[in-house]
């Protein structure tokens, strides 16, 4: 019997896609032999991954989930080439999995992908490999994040499962008592009016920057004097911050007072969000059905 190395198994993994327990059942099978290995697994209809490994996912799913104690909260998205898959119950079981797993490890992407699948069968990301070769589409762990704090809510928009759809919030407020109502309400908010940053001081300095240099030249134009440019530059960048900065919003429930006035009023303090929105900076590719079309006809 020939002795099934590691460097073995990575060497069919890297040509055929497989799971790591699939390739190594696949050599065991085959004797060490590869090409007899990478045969078995075409015919076990498991070396389909690598076929779909050049095509786009942007489509699937975001789910997340907060742990029994409320403390802890967990957001992943899982990408699929169509939403058809999205509405595939095994596609949708396979969600649900990886965002519990994502509530127990350190909540970066690469800890999860590591992690040990539900199955037992290798790890998070070997589960996913399989998956695509059941489903038959390209599919990825793109990313995961995790928040921690007396309380944490969650939300999705555009649910296709319970708790997992195309947006996925995650609020995390400190203070005593029930906060969970007041931060889904938040987490709503977020949603609908995708905040750049927390607060003021959590708002990346080069956006800043390049606003107030746009301001500077917009005010610059009006030929005022300097000072008055200035103050006219600095009531602008208060409207800035009043438009991107999530404490300084105008609570989309009651607009007026923000966000930050609401959480208050609830004696809760915000220490945080995240919010992934779904295939969020994938570029697609679209198919010109009329194009391929007319190539077949004059090929």
């Amino acid at each position: 019997m020939a002795q099934i190395t590691a460097a073995l198994v990575k060497g069919l993994r890297d040509r055929t896609g497989a799971g790591m327990m699939d390739a190594k059942k696949a050599l065991v099978e085959s004797d060490g032999d590869m090409e007899a290995a990478v045969d078995w697994l075409r015919a076990k209809g498991l070396s389909k991954a690598a076929k779909k490994s050049g095509r786009t996912a942007a489509d699937g799913l975001v789910a997340a989930v907060v742990s029994d104690d409320g403390k802890t909260g967990a957001l992943v998205e899982i990408n699929a080439e169509t939403d058809f898959v999205a509405r595939n119950e095994k596609f949708q079981a396979a969600v649900r999995d990886v965002a519990g797993i994502a509530l127990t490890t350190d909540g970066t992407t690469e800890a999860l992908a590591g992690a040990p699948s539900p199955d037992g069968e290798g790890t998070v990301a070997d589960m996913i490999t399989r998956l695509v070769a059941v489903i038959g589409e390209n599919m990825a762990l793109r990313r995961a994040e995790q928040v921690k704090a007396d309380t944490v809510a969650s939300y999705i928009h555009g649910a296709e499962a319970e708790g997992m759809g195309k947006i996925g919030v995650l609020v995390a407020l400190n203070g005593s008592g029930d906060l969970s109502d007041a931060g889904r309400k938040v987490a709503m908010h977020i949603a609908a009016m995708s905040p750049a940053a927390a607060s003021v001081d959590d708002l990346d300095q080069a956006l800043v920057e390049r606003e107030r240099q746009v301001l500077t030249e917009q005010a610059e134009e009006s030929g005022k004097p300097a000072d008055v440019i200035e103050k006219m530059i600095e009531g602008r960048i208060k409207k800035f911050y009043k438009e991107v900065v999530l404490v300084e919003q105008a609570f989309v429930m009651n607009p007026d007072q923000t966000v930050g006035a609401f959480l208050k009023d609830a004696g809760a303090e915000l220490v945080g969000f995240k919010m992934f929105k779904l295939g969020d900076g994938i570029e697609k590719a679209e198919d010109d059905f009329a194009a391929e079309v007319a190539s077949m006809t004059n090929s």
